[in-house]
């Protein structure tokens, strides 16, 4: 069976063409330009880096950029990405995306991406989306009972549209069975550096992500938000900085007694703005800061997790391992094997 319309390549079960794993990545008219050439480029990076080193017979990855027709489309930005047509993508696929961006609603209207993905879905290894690509998947009832994520602006949006989705507004990305979903726009480098990791291991992963300049690869779990970002959601001044000075004090007394004198309020009254403008309790956000500067000694420092600990606020080691399962799903000790900068190059 042919794959694509110009004969390039068979197929066989798993998606696999004699030019390597066939990714299929939608797109459409307002896409976010990031959202598509992001994983792309990941993907093409991988191939290139396993074609110079001479493992496997061809390309690992053939990346194929598709939309509704045939031709030019116009990103949010203005940029025109050059895409195949729905159409012209057939037989299996190892990988099928969907990007997200501003034309997503219109698009979900349209209806064309979310038939498109209904035909092409059982016939892909796995499937995921970035950013607001998600709500395609959900609305060709692809996401019904898993646990899934997307752009932290549109999570309240997605789980009132589809009751039946379990949406997680924190992770960078979700694996729920085959179903992938990541956040925003550049979450989707970070996913599709995984997907390479679950194919080809961490050695190659961490090699693009040193090609791409990349500073980090990212686990999954990690927070959408880090705490610097979540400083700018207060409106008084006031609490702005004291957001600022908890996340360049993470070993003070952050207790909310201890915050509210600093901003000359009451504990109770304190909470109750800070939880109303910040979006988070006191002591999330503390949490989240702390957990902010212990990642970041992890991953530049070779001081001891207890040492860490203390000097972030911890207290203990035993709190610090609790706190980063909670947060980043992992542990101290295998975030700082994975993560630390000495480690990063591939």
């Amino acid at each position: 069976m042919e794959v694509i319309a110009d004969g390039t390549g068979r197929a066989d079960p798993g998606g696999m063409t004699r030019a390597g794993r066939r990714i299929v990545l939608g797109i459409f008219d307002g896409v976010q330009v990031l959202d598509a050439t992001g994983p792309l480029e990941v993907f093409s990076s991988a191939a290139r880096l396993l074609e110079e080193s001479g493992v496997g017979g061809g390309p690992a990855y053939r990346p194929v950029l598709v939309a509704p027709e045939r031709g030019p489309v116009r990103s949010s930005s203005g940029i025109e990405l050059v895409a195949r047509g729905f159409s012209d993508v057939r037989g299996p696929v190892d990988t099928l995306l969907v990007a997200g961006g501003h034309g997503t609603q219109a698009a979900l209207r349209d209806g064309r991406v979310t038939g498109w993905l209904r035909r092409a879905a059982p016939r892909a290894r796995r499937v995921g989306s970035v950013c607001s690509g998600a709500f395609f998947l959900a609305a060709a009832g692809l996401l019904d009972g898993r646990r899934v994520t997307t752009h932290w602006r549109a999570c309240d949006q997605l789980a009132e549209a589809f009751p039946r989705v379990q949406v997680d507004p924190d992770p960078i990305f979700i694996r729920d069975g085959r179903i992938y979903t990541s956040a925003g726009v550049c979450a989707g480098i970070d996913l599709a550096l995984a997907l390479v990791e679950e194919d080809h291991g961490r050695e190659l992963a961490l090699a693009v992500a040193r090609q791409l300049v990349v500073f980090l690869k990212r686990p999954g779990g990690q927070s959408q938000f880090s705490a610097q970002l979540e400083a700018q959601l207060a409106v008084r001044e006031p609490l702005r900085e004291l957001q600022t000075w908890i996340v360049e004090h993470p070993h003070a007394d952050l207790s909310v007694d201890a915050l509210a004198r600093k901003v000359a309020m009451s504990p109770r009254h304190f909470a109750r703005v800070f939880g109303r403008e910040v979006g988070a309790t006191p002591a999330r956000f503390v949490e989240r800061a702390r957990v902010e500067a212990a990642r970041r000694r992890l991953e530049e420092s070779d001081d001891g997790v207890e040492r860490i600990a203390a000097d972030c606020g911890f207290g203990s080691a035993e709190t610090l391992r609790r706190a980063f399962v909670r947060r980043l799903r992992v542990t101290p000790a295998d975030y700082r094997l994975r993560f630390h900068t000495n480690r990063r190059a591939g």
